[in-house]
């Protein structure tokens, strides 16, 4: 058995607790020592992706209880990827939130950001629909505290709004898993697929009705619309950088849509064979449009920041939701891009914004601040990661996307909406930049900060991210190879249920 894939959950809960008990003594401490577990983090990802990527499907059995009586553990080629992109994301914005002392504003921020690491290393590692349940209680309940952090009236009352949505949404998370357990008998979700393919014909009713509830409630995670309105309001009056670190977030939802439905619910469900997937395509493509048209009317930065995610989180979903698996492996390659060029997006505005006190969140011209030739240039690059322009990777994503959507049905609706919501995007952010930047110098210079090195260095986590995206466009090949491997691995389980299950799956 190999312990190294519990690491992900066991050292975020150590050191969370860890930080709570020396953080009162001196700050220090509780930087270094996240510092210290995000890195680790991050090499166990990297091994644990080498490890998968030879399609090899392990599982960790916790106390060492067989499945399906026992909590399960698995790692594949889609639970690697995503602990690797938690860990990379996680590292970056801790170094953000760092350097701009972020971090001072309250007494529990590392403690919340290492739970959250918690639940979101566990949803993407459980094998059990009910851990999984738990693992999204832990990530929401930390995400709370994140999302309150540094106060403010406007905070708080998103931060309320966020909180009974999300409790609403584990509501009908239980009564779905509650409703699967008593048709199915089981919440392991390697039992689970081989069970479902013998439901009785007068349960099929019942257990289609779960499945849809389920979904739902990884719609609403995901902000698939309509059930998308709690995001830019959370999302812009949260900190930048916790927002930056919520880009994951709504990538918990689209992982878990991937992997319950094409364990649970795919080709070897029988009449349930993706039952839920009837409403999902017209409600992507919606949410692309709802997302870019947000972005054309925004007039704060973090409201644009807000609804590109929304927008380029939908043009994921609307390669998830065709269930097919090229366009799968397409939609694989574009999760890690759209999940860093969102989370870019919000530390560049934040910095935009901390240079331009006076105007505040508003997009208006404000006086020319230092940097603004730099920070400029890095709008620039991230306006053009987030829309899917070339040279950056959401370019490669996109044409990846539209050409597995070409031989389908429903190819019309796909590359018209992508393509038409591309020229918006282009259209708001070219506003946006010139309003920010070109306007702004007309108006002549504001404040100048003490020393060189303060002005830019809260721009060099952004940067990195840009640096990462340049990379996953050169090495595109290469992944374009394991998210194929990874999307036919999902569509054929037979390797995770007998690793899970030790060989008495179908």
């Amino acid at each position: 058995m190999n312990h190294l894939i519990v690491l992900p959950v066991l050292l975020p809960a150590f050191v969370a607790a860890l930080i709570m008990l020396f953080r009162r003594y001196t700050l220090r401490i509780g930087r270094t020592v996240s510092i210290a577990s995000s890195l680790t983090l991050l090499l166990t990802a990297v091994f644990l992706l080498v490890q998968a990527s030879d399609g090899s499907v392990a599982s960790y059995a916790l106390g060492d209880w067989r499945a399906p009586f026992g909590i399960v553990l698995v790692l594949d080629r889609l639970s690697a990827l995503m602990l690797l992109l938690t860990a990379t994301l996680s590292l970056l914005v801790l170094w953000y939130a760092i350097q701009t002392d972020l971090d001072r504003r309250g007494w529990h921020f590392h403690s919340l950001f290492h739970f959250q690491m918690l639940g979101l290393n566990g949803a993407f590692l459980t094998g059990d629909l009910f851990n999984l349940f738990v693992f999204f209680e832990v990530l929401l309940i930390a995400s709370y505290g994140l999302m309150l952090h540094g106060q403010g009236a406007e905070r708080l009352k998103a931060g309320v709004q966020y909180v009974i949505i999300n409790l609403v949404g584990s509501t009908l998370f239980l009564i779905a898993v509650g409703v699967l357990y008593g048709v199915t008998g089981t919440l392991n979700m390697a039992d689970m697929a081989v069970r479902v393919a013998a439901i009785p014909p007068q349960d099929q009713g019942l257990l289609r009705a779960a499945a849809a509830v389920l979904m739902s409630v990884f719609a609403l995670k995901a902000a698939l619309l309509p059930l998308h309105v709690w995001l830019p309001r959370t999302y812009a009056n949260t900190s930048p950088a916790v927002a930056a670190l919520f880009a994951i977030m709504t990538k918990v939802g689209v992982y878990s849509i991937i992997r319950v439905m094409t364990l649970v619910f795919g080709t070897g469900a029988g009449e349930a064979a993706w039952a839920p997937a009837e409403w999902m395509l017209p409600a992507a493509l919606l949410t692309v449009v709802i997302g870019f048209a947000g972005l054309l009317a925004a007039r704060g930065l973090r409201d644009l920041a807000a609804f590109a995610l929304i927008g380029s989180t939908g043009t994921l979903l609307v390669a998830v939701s065709l269930f097919d698996e090229a366009a799968l492996a397409a939609a694989l390659y574009y999760l890690p891009h759209t999940t860093l060029a969102a989370a870019a997006l919000f530390l560049v505005t934040d910095s935009v914004q901390r240079r331009r006190p006076e105007n505040g969140d508003s997009l208006v011209p404000g006086p020319r601040f230092v940097s603004s030739e730099a920070l400029s240039v890095l709008f620039l690059m991230t306006s053009i990661a987030i829309v899917g322009l070339p040279p950056l990777s959401g370019f490669v994503g996109k044409l990846l996307i539209l050409e597995a959507a070409q031989p389908l049905p429903s190819a019309p609706w796909v590359w018209s909406t992508i393509l038409l919501t591309t020229f918006v995007g282009i259209v708001a952010l070219a506003r946006a930049g010139s309003t920010l930047f070109w306007k702004s110098a007309a108006i002549g210079e504001g404040p100048l900060p003490a020393a060189r090195w303060q002005r830019t260095a809260d721009l060099m986590p952004a940067t990195t991210i840009l640096l990462l995206l340049a990379i996953l466009t050169v090495l595109a090949g290469p992944a374009m190879d394991y998210m194929d491997k990874a999307a036919a691995q999902l569509f054929l389980p037979t390797a995770y249920i007998e690793a899970v299950l030790g060989g008495q799956g179908r």
